[in-house]
């Protein structure tokens, strides 16, 4: 299973819900790649609630979230 989330382009929610679905099969990690501030934080935010530990890597215009439980 490929748990890579691509929510480049896309507003929130729909980042917040597409990790959601993700993260509701209880993986061990996954990454999430974004390219907007407030999907950073939103994402972040719901991943840590969720118990995972997230790290975060600005490349350009992108974040790519490192996300492990």
């Amino acid at each position: 299973m490929n748990n890579t989330i691509d929510a480049r382009g896309l507003s929130c929610p729909q980042p917040v819900i597409m990790l959601k679905k993700v993260l509701d099969a209880k993986p061990n990690s996954c990454e999430l790649l974004v390219d907007n501030r407030t999907a950073v934080e939103n994402t972040t935010r719901y991943a840590e609630n969720a118990g995972y530990k997230v790290t975060v890597a600005q490349i350009d215009d992108e974040y790519h979230l490192s996300i492990v439980k």
